[in-house]
């Protein structure tokens, strides 16, 4: 039997599960709110254009307005300066958006500090425990931020100094994408980026190193919980915006159940 008609079998019979990571796409899905001056991204909404009714009497179908980076979406590496010679989002090779994937967990961290921020010395333990970053891989930094997203204010967790979210070291940052074989960093939060990230150097780290090493980015995952240490493998399809800086996407996982179940 092929390795399709294999794999087909066994997503049949459930020893491969799929999991979805995506957030639900609504009017309500939280947006990045950067400050004055600059400028912000619409939130999502869709716009009746008929409902069975006298402006099409058989059909539904809506328009929708979005951003390019609202809710669970792909960042391509020119979507930042530092990558701005690089793939936009329609030219980003299909293999690539399939992809194994393996999962940090710093979700105790994070609950005891928003302001949590992963370093070299985290994932090199990591690594000694679980083995090396995948070659051509994701690297999933689990931190339950998830279990925020249905509350804007929660998610965002802005206060009169900023928002507050866990995030990367720029330190980290730059060694993940220019020491590591990983293909990209997905995250639970708005962005790549630690709430604070703003004020570090180089402010926005993980934009300014992963999308400058012509590397990705995936945000606003969910049920991180649900997929083993390693052994995860990732699809990631935005949709191919013929220069677009990045994507709303449906991101799923395939499992062995077994894998799940341990």
């Amino acid at each position: 039997m092929s390795v399709l008609a294999e794999l087909l079998k066994a997503l049949a019979a459930g020893s491969v599960e799929v999991v979805d990571l995506t957030a639900p796409l609504s009017e309500s899905t939280p947006i990045l709110q950067l400050p004055e001056p600059f400028a912000n991204t619409v939130p999502f909404a869709l716009r009746e254009i008929s409902r069975y009714d006298d402006r099409g009497p058989a059909w539904y179908w809506n328009d929708i307005v979005t951003g390019e980076h609202v809710g669970t979406h792909f960042d391509a590496p020119v979507h930042w300066v530092t990558g701005r010679d690089g793939e936009d989002v329609s030219q980003v090779e299909p293999r690539r958006l399939v992809a194994p994937a393996v999962v940090l967990d710093a979700s105790a961290e994070a609950a005891a500090d928003p302001d949590f921020v992963l370093e070299i010395d985290h994932v090199r333990a990591w690594e000694k425990v679980n083995g090396p970053l995948p070659d051509g891989g994701w690297l999933f930094y689990r931190t339950g931020w998830d279990a925020r997203s249905a509350d804007a204010a929660a998610f965002l967790n802005a206060d009169e100094t900023g928002p507050h979210s866990p995030g990367v070291s720029a330190e980290c940052a730059r060694w993940l994408a220019e020491e590591t074989p990983i293909i990209g960093i997905g995250v639970e939060t708005v962005g790549t980026d630690a709430g604070a990230a703003h004020g570090f150097e180089p402010p926005f780290p993980c934009h300014s190193y992963f999308l400058g090493a012509g590397k990705y980015g995936l945000t606003q995952l969910q049920n991180l919980a649900r997929l083993p240490v390693r052994g995860a493998v990732v699809l990631a399809a935005p949709l191919p915006i013929v220069g677009g800086s990045g994507s709303p996407a449906r991101v799923l996982a395939l499992v062995e159940r077994d894998v799940v179940e341990r």
